[in-house]
């Protein structure tokens, strides 16, 4: 089984001290040079006047921005405590046992538009960089991205899946598994009939961390989609659908009553 997670937009502060970014010390050694040329534009981008703008970041948060241009000096945590939005607080890897560190850290990745791919221990500062940003001098970065990730995601997912994409379409366009769409689960999250009127945004991003977390806890070890689905239906009421060809993902909601 293979999970792909998103990154967050909201990440936790860097710790007072700690080892400084090192780029060969990353997972997935290939990326190196993509990354540090997509870090020196994120720096570069950081330091122009219209810095935010590239960025998609609000001028509120220029304080952001402006920490971008220490990316590279700044003390790290691993990637699993370095996200902090709502899907990671469901995901909640401080809790983890060394047994669901140990699992993640052959069957999780997280796909940024800055890292490529990571593993979950990954040590990485706090930084600001949205997949559809316009850097200076690289511009659009799901293209560029999409050329190297596909065979990366589908090797680790040992070229077979099952696949949990936990991601939103603007970071699935950052490269999907090669061949392996089939083999792929995405999930929705929806209301059941008698309960609330609405599943807000947060609410279904903390629910497909929560449901992240069951695997990776369990002994269970899925060997196609369905699987994947039999142990997700142990805690809510789904739904499936499956793909209608083999270039679309099977579908399963999770039903929150």
């Amino acid at each position: 089984m293979l999970i792909i997670l998103p990154p967050s937009e909201t990440k936790r502060p860097a710790p007072d001290d700690g080892p400084a970014l090192d780029l060969m010390r990353l997972s997935f050694s290939e990326l190196t040079p993509m990354r540090r040329r997509v870090l020196d534009a994120l720096v570069t981008t950081s330091a122009e006047p219209d810095g935010h703008r590239r960025l998609l970041v609000r001028p509120s948060l220029a304080g952001e921005v402006a920490r971008n241009r220490r990316v590279c000096e700044l003390p790290t945590r691993p990637a699993a405590d370095t996200y902090a939005g709502p899907l990671y607080v469901g995901l909640d890897p401080t809790e983890w046992s060394a047994e669901t560190w140990s699992r993640a850290a052959r069957e999780v990745v997280v796909v940024s538009a800055l890292w490529g791919a990571l593993r979950p221990a990954d040590r990485i500062p706090p930084y600001r960089l949205h997949a559809c940003a316009r850097l200076v001098g690289l511009d659009r970065l799901e293209p560029m991205w999409r050329t190297l990730l596909r065979d990366i995601l589908a090797d680790a997912a040992e070229r077979r899946g099952p696949i949990l994409d936990l991601r939103s379409p603007v970071y699935r366009a950052l490269g999907r598994p090669t061949g392996l769409d089939d083999q792929t689960v995405t999930l929705r999250v929806r209301p059941a009939p008698e309960g609330p009127p609405h599943i807000g945004d947060v609410v279904a991003k903390r629910t497909r961390g929560v449901a992240a977390r069951h695997l990776l806890s369990s002994a269970a070890q899925p060997a196609e989609p369905l699987d994947i689905a039999d142990l997700l239906a142990g805690y809510w009421p789904i739904e499936v659908e499956p793909p209608p060809g083999r270039s679309d993902p099977w579908i399963v909601t999770l039903v929150i009553e």
